[in-house]
């Protein structure tokens, strides 16, 4: 039974009730949830929850924490498309009141899970429970805000979508904070040299009063990757230390859970009929021009229509080819600069990179969703496709520029690429539900545009996986060039098994591509900026698909509209 104080009919606003005052109430939520965006924050410390300073062999692997992130992303879809009726029928309160209590229950059952050690816990709460969250308070807001800015879709639909992409700016740094406060240092035994290592089975064992405890040796490059350049290299205990993870989440947890339930007792919905003063809606022949029906189509009806499909494809699609990169961003930013400009990308500036991403990932989506009301919503995903294309297939030559020739200017020009493109990534996402109301009319719009969001849900498999295997594929490949150029009896003393083991070493972690690259011959060129070039190709040729499905999208024939009273 739910209270009454949620539902729909409790929520109408007065007569004289200011719209302006309800957008507030979105993006408050969305600032929450769109914390997701700085997901990366915590992929250096759940890959080193065990060895703290450095991956150990029970740590879990860089593919298996973004994962986390994708099944998050895949709950939130699918939440999305089963809530859109519902949604319609209780009203944007007691959705995301509910929100509330899965993306913040979500967090604490996530830091059980770190607590634990238990990755099934953190799929389960941050991922299933949370993805949930995701989804229900991502479109609470967007068909109530449509009704109340008839005049305005893009910029309504702008304003409800906003607050999700800007979710990571405060998310990121919050996350980094917490992080800090909560981190221990584990126990610092010494250097490689003063200890008695052993390697069993691609672990490495330090003696400690005469027994054989697991430990992580790390570089200073290692340290500084990771943010941990005020430590000492050398060799630490696995299972000391805290990265501050579980902490971080439960207090994330009960923080988004208090102000998601106060934006929510905020909502309020128009009374039936109304309509802003001095406003009438575009006559038939302005309405056809800008591909904007003049009727309603049923949320059922709208899967009969090819247009649905051609707009599933046209999202998928364009947030295929940002999500992966922002699930990985932090990564990818110390991998691709990190070993080529180390004084200049340290932790704090991936970090500030992941905050960026959220800014212009927010500024796009109010800019780009408001340009739409001028330049026509097809126009504007045309926009997204062609300049995406050249986008992403201009950062392999830029990460192969700053391979030979290590240069500030390199950074540059990539940090502009990929915030453009992330403006056009919350873009697309802040102008699919007005796109919707143009094709379909604004009737149904809430729960067409969360059977619509099932397409994130695939982009977010596609992307992370795409992302992942891809990259992995030209780690191993990296990995085994660069140690057919290091000398077997240095290698032998490097790792404490030979060349032979290098299966074994790599699935331990022992050896990666930055500690063969302090064994290879001096002028070796550093494959690591180049990990991520197959993704990007593959990236540009989905963009490709997307424009021709967007180029395919004509109106909605009459047949599929509702038969609507005369009054209506």
């Amino acid at each position: 039974m739910i209270p009454k104080i949620l539902l729909k009919e409790s929520i109408v606003a007065p007569p004289g009730f200011n719209r302006w005052r309800v957008p507030p109430a979105s993006i408050a939520i969305h600032l929450c949830i769109g914390s997701v965006y700085a997901w990366s924050i915590f992929n250096p410390a759940l890959i080193r929850e065990l060895g703290v300073v450095g991956s150990a062999a029970g740590d879990w692997s860089l593919a298996s924490v973004v994962w986390i992130f994708s099944v998050a992303i895949v709950f939130l879809g699918l939440a999305a498309a089963v809530a859109g009726k519902w949604l319609e029928r209780v009203g944007p309160r007691c959705v995301g009141v509910t929100a509330a209590l899965l993306w913040g229950g979500g967090f604490i059952i996530g830091s059980l899970g770190v607590a634990w050690h238990q990755l099934w816990l953190i799929y389960l709460g941050y991922g299933a429970l949370g993805g949930c969250g995701l989804g229900l308070g991502y479109v609470s807001p967007v068909s109530t805000l449509i009704r109340w800015f008839p005049d305005r879709r893009g910029l309504a639909t702008g304003l409800a979508i906003m607050g999700f992409g800007g979710g990571a700016m405060i998310g990121a740094p919050m996350k980094e904070v917490l992080l800090n406060t909560f981190y221990e240092a584990p126990t610092y035994v010494g250097t490689s040299d003063e200890v008695n290592l052993e390697t069993r089975e691609g672990s490495r064992f330090v003696e400690m009063d005469g027994e054989w405890k697991e430990a992580v040796v790390v570089t200073e490059t290692d340290l500084s990757k990771v943010g941990l350049s005020d430590l000492n290299e050398g060799v630490y205990l696995v299972g000391t230390g805290n990265t501050g993870a579980a902490g971080t989440f439960l207090t994330l947890g009960i923080l988004y859970f208090v102000v998601m339930v106060g934006a929510a007792f905020s909502y309020r919905v128009p009374a039936e009929g109304w309509k802003p003063e001095g406003w009438t809606p575009p006559d038939a022949s302005a309405a056809k021009k800008r591909m904007m029906t003049s009727g309603n189509v049923d949320m059922d009806q709208a899967l009969k229509t090819p247009q649905f499909y051609f707009l599933w494809i046209v999202l998928c699609f364009n947030v295929t080819a940002g999500i992966g990169v922002i699930g990985v961003a932090k990564t990818m930013m110390n991998e691709i600069f990190g070993t080529t400009l180390p004084t200049v990308v340290n932790g704090a500036f991936a970090a500030t990179y992941v905050l960026m991403i959220s800014v212009f990932n927010m500024v796009g989506r109010i800019i780009w969703a408001s340009a739409s009301d001028y330049i026509g919503r097809k126009n504007t995903y045309h926009c997204f496709f062609v300049l995406g294309t050249v986008l992403y297939l201009s950062i392999p030559w830029v990460a192969s520029q700053v391979s030979a020739n290590p240069a500030v200017t390199w950074l540059v020009m990539f940090y502009a690429a990929t915030m453009i493109i992330f403006t056009m990534y919350g873009g697309g996402f802040a102008t699919i539900p007005a796109y919707l109301a143009d094709i379909f009319g604004t009737k149904f719009v809430g729960a067409i545009h969360g059977r619509l969001l099932t397409a994130w849900s695939t982009a977010g498999v596609l992307g992370p996986l795409a992302i992942t295997f891809l990259r992995q594929a030209s780690v191993e490949k990296s990995i085994r060039d660069l140690a057919a150029k290091v000398d077997s009896a240095a290698f032998l003393d490097a790792f404490g098994a030979g060349k032979d083991q290098i299966e074994s070493l790599v699935a331990a972690k022992t050896v990666s591509v930055s500690k063969l690259m302090e064994l290879v011959p001096e002028g070796t060129v550093d494959p690591t900026p180049g990990l991520y070039n197959s993704t990007m190709y593959a990236m540009a040729a989905l963009l490709v698909i997307a424009f021709f499905a967007n180029l395919a999208i004509k109106p909605v024939a009459s047949h599929h509209h509702m038969e609507e009273k005369a009054n209506d």
